[in-house]
This record gives structure tokens, C-alpha cells and sequence, in this order.
């Protein structure tokens, strides 16, 4: 089964070019591939002639997305329309990416598939319109949304993850101010990777919520981090309105993994569990 995956050198591409079948794979990277050209990607794609194509590709930067959204929608919009157009035409399964940000928190306890969005910013109102062009296009796809993605890799377009900032930050002995009042699920990119590599030949298609199991805020976090490793570092809880982020983040948006859990799919670890598989890949902890 041959897949592509564009972003193949980001923070999830890059794990899953480890857990996929070499031999099938067909990386592709930015700025050789890039999804805001359809029609150089089209004439690449069906040279290629992947049965499965992995977009990874997305315009993340949340508070830039609130001055730029002319960029949001053309990366996380437009571009995925013009993927599921090829996808279609060329009849390719496409497997895409979406995010916890499109709720926005009121409910309170995890949301499932069936729940109906309410986006608060441009970033996840973009992201959310790429869903619907993926589901209102094709019959054959996989629609991931995922949250507090963290990898080896970093992410790509800011070099580095959440994980590895806060080690940095004490490293360099700063005060760390964090959100205490946004609920999240941390999710290992690494562990993501394998729950994709199981999904994908089952042929059961459609919208899919994934995401390491357990809950807390991005200061629990934080503190998680440093309890682990040891480390006494200067942290901070501060509220969002504090803090002063420009995009608005929902307050709580933790996701339940209710269809992966009908069809069979293995249980994802804690997010505690998976942090600290993390910090013993990445040599932080021994």
C-alpha cells in the first residue's frame, strides 16, 4: 500500500515515516510540495499514484492566524479543498488533521464525534472549514482531530514543542507563566503515529477524535514535566485573560475517543505515561 505523507519531516510526519512501511513510503516536503500550488500538486501526486495520502501540512500558529487570515484559510481551508478534489478524482483515501480548538469549552466534559463545533478564533474556524470541505468531497477519508500535540521533531514553522520550551526556559532560569484555566489532553505525536498505523487498514472512514486518555491544564502540565524530571522550576499558574493571548482558546476542549474505541482500535497510555516515554527518548530523563 503505497502512502504519501506531506510534511513528512514535521512533528507528526516524522513519526510516522517511522512506523510505516518503508518500502510503500512516499515522503514529500515543503517547499518541493507545497499544498498552496494545486496544480503542481496534482501533476506530483498522480506521478506518485499513492493509494493513501497523509496531509500533516497546516498554518498552526494560532495567534498569527488572528492577523493573517488570509494565510489560515488559504493553508487550513482552501488548500485541503483542493487535496480532497485530487483525492477524489484520482480516488485516493486522504487522511487529514484537525484540532481540539474547534469546540469552545462550554460543555465541560469531553467531547465526543457526534458534538457540534463552535470555533472561537480564526485559526480554528479555518480548521474547521477544512473539515468540511474533507467531508463534503470524499467518501473515503480519515478526519483526525487531535490536541496538545508534542513530538521529537518539534513542530514545524516554531522549532520546538511545548515540552521542550518549558525545559528550556528552566534551563535558562526564567520565570514560567502558564495557563491554568484551559483544559487540554497532551498527546504524544509518537503514540498518535501508531494509532494511525493501526486505523488506516481497517477501511472504517470518517471523523475520529485521537489523543493520549486523562485530562488536565497546560500549568498541570508543566508541573507534570518538572516533577518528573526533578527539577524546582519558577512556574507560574496565570489565567488566559492574563496571560493575553490574542486568539481566543476554548476553555476546556478535551476530546473522547468514543468511535476509535467502537471499531477496536488499541487504548491510548495517560497522558502521563506518554510524557514520560518522551522525556526517556529524548535523553531528558535516565
Amino acid at each position: 500500500m503505497k502512502i504519501a505523507i506531506i510534511g513528512a519531516d514535521g512533528q507528526l510526519g516524522s513519526d510516522l515515516v517511522k512506523v510505516l512501511d518503508k518500502k510503500e513510503l512516499l515522503p514529500l516536503y515543503y517547499p518541493d510540495f507545497d499544498v498552496t500550488k494545486p496544480k503542481e500538486i496534482r501533476a506530483q501526486i498522480e506521478q506518485l499514484k499513492p493509494e493513501i495520502l497523509i496531509n500533516t501540512s497546516a498554518y498552526h500558529r494560532v495567534d498569527e492566524c488572528e492577523d493573517n487570515p488570509q494565510k489560515s484559510f488559504l493553508v487550513n481551508s482552501t488548500a485541503v479543498r483542493d487535496l480532497a478534489l485530487i483525492c477524489r478524482d484520482l480516488e485516493i483515501i486522504l487522511v487529514h488533521f484537525s484540532t481540539d480548538y474547534v469546540f469552545d469549552g462550554a460543555k465541560k466534559e469531553p467531547y465526543t464525534e457526534e458534538d457540534t463545533p463552535h470555533p472561537l478564533s480564526v485559526y480554528a474556524v479555518s480548521k474547521l472549514a477544512g473539515e468540511y470541505f474533507v467531508s463534503s468531497i470524499l467518501k473515503k477519508y480519515y478526519l483526525i482531530r487531535t490536541c496538545g500535540l508534542y513530538g521529537q521533531a518539534g513542530c514545524w514553522g516554531k522549532g520546538t514543542n511545548f515540552v521542550d520550551t518549558m525545559i528550556s526556559s528552566e534551563k535558562k532560569g526564567r520565570v514560567i507563566r502558564v495557563v491554568n484555566d484551559q483544559w487540554v489532553t497532551p498527546t504524544s505525536t509518537a503514540e498518535l503515529a501508531l494509532i494511525i498505523r493501526e486505523l488506516l487498514p481497517t477501511r472504517h472512514y470518517g471523523l475520529y477524535h485521537l489523543t493520549n486518555e486523562g485530562q488536565c491544564t497546560w500549568f498541570q502540565f508543566a508541573e507534570a514535566i518538572f516533577s518528573l524530571l526533578r527539577k524546582k522550576a519558577t512556574l507560574i499558574p496565570v489565567d488566559s485573560q492574563t496571560y493575553g493571548a490574542k486568539a481566543v482558546r476554548p476553555s476546556y476542549s478535551v476530546l473522547e475517543n468514543k468511535k476509535a474505541k467502537e471499531i477496536g482500535l488499541p487504548k491510548f497510555s495517560h497522558w502521563k505515561d506518554a510524557l514520560r516515554d518522551y522525556l526517556l527518548k529524548k535523553g531528558y530523563l535516565r
